[in-house]
């Protein structure tokens, strides 16, 4: 009787290892578009950044790292990188602290509750930089209706130049920055709110906590996550965001509210220094990747290190 052939082992593992390989083969596709989207212009930055160009745009010769050696000894760079790290820290928190409380609000159960979300929501379906004009309109030191309202309330006798000082010029702009930073964050929170599983706060009803101690120790664990995503999107969102200084001061006056989005605008449209311009663009590239990398790894150290200590 001839002997049967030996069963092949491998044909399980084959499977599983090719059952594995198969979602990495589905978005590979996916993925490699979305690297030539985001690598292209990263690296034609990089090398536009290394030459020499005319203020047409025209390549003129291999410059080495000139362009970042002007930059870096430029004292207007120095500071418009100051004041883009105090922009985007007061923005981004000023936007935490009002949004949270907003959500919490608006996820409460009254009468009205969607027109409320709806004019909340509503300045984020306007052009940011129409918002900045209507803003510098407000703010005129001599016809705008800021200062006429004060007047007419008593609050102030004479009319404020809201603009034309630096230091107040970017406190306002910081607060418009804030206001128009609402209704997004406002959004992600509404979201977190939303998904909250109720049985909690009942439990702790049942058990004498009060709204504080269900705010402090259900409401902010459980919204981390959400707090996380709207923190990191809107650095990105604060730190490049241009309409706003720019519409209401053009970082004037005397430079005086430069952050380096309206710095790199200038040199760039302005004095046609677009070799000293993409350095910048990729200076503001990779300070934003280090911020997220190493936000992110924090984060995920932070939610380890509670498992690893009930494990313990």
């Amino acid at each position: 009787m001839p002997a049967l052939p030996a069963p092949n082992v491998h044909d399980g593992s084959e499977m599983t290892s090719f059952s594995g390989l198969k979602p990495l083969a589905m978005i590979l596709p996916g993925l490699f578009l979305a690297m030539f989207i985001i690598g292209y212009p990263v690296a034609d930055l990089a090398y536009t950044s290394l030459q020499e160009v005319s203020r047409f745009g025209k390549l003129q010769g291999f410059a080495g790292f000139a362009n970042f050696a002007e930059v870096f000894s430029d004292p207007l760079f120095w500071s418009s990188l100051y004041r883009t790290a105090i922009w985007t820290v007061c923005v981004v928190a000023g936007t935490l602290l009002l949004s949270l409380p907003i959500a919490i609000m608006l996820n409460e159960d009254f009468y009205g509750r969607g027109l409320a979300r709806v004019i909340i929501m509503l300045p984020w379906a306007i052009s940011l930089t129409m918002t900045a004009v209507v803003w510098r309109w407000t703010l005129n030191g001599r016809s705008g209706l800021l200062n006429a309202t004060l007047m007419d309330v008593g609050i102030i006798a004479e009319p404020i130049e809201w603009l034309a000082e630096a230091q107040l010029a970017f406190t306002v702009e910081i607060l418009v920055g804030i206001l128009v930073s609402i209704p997004f964050t406002t959004t992600i929170f509404l979201g977190g709110l939303s998904s909250m599983p109720q049985e909690s706060y009942e439990a702790s009803m049942v058990d004498g906590a009060t709204r504080w101690d269900q705010f402090i120790h259900i409401t902010l664990p459980l919204m981390k996550p959400f707090i996380n995503i709207a923190i990191v999107l809107n650095v990105i969102y604060v730190f490049n965001s241009l309409p706003i200084i720019w519409v209401m001061t053009e970082g004037g006056p005397a430079n005086g509210t430069d952050i380096l989005v309206t710095y790199l605008y200038k040199l760039a449209f302005r004095f046609g220094q677009l070799g000293k311009a993409a350095a910048i663009s990729l200076i503001m590239f990779g300070v934003l990747l280090a911020f997220t990398i190493l936000y992110v790894m924090l984060v995920s150290r932070g939610d380890r290190q509670p498992e690893e200590v009930e494990e313990g």
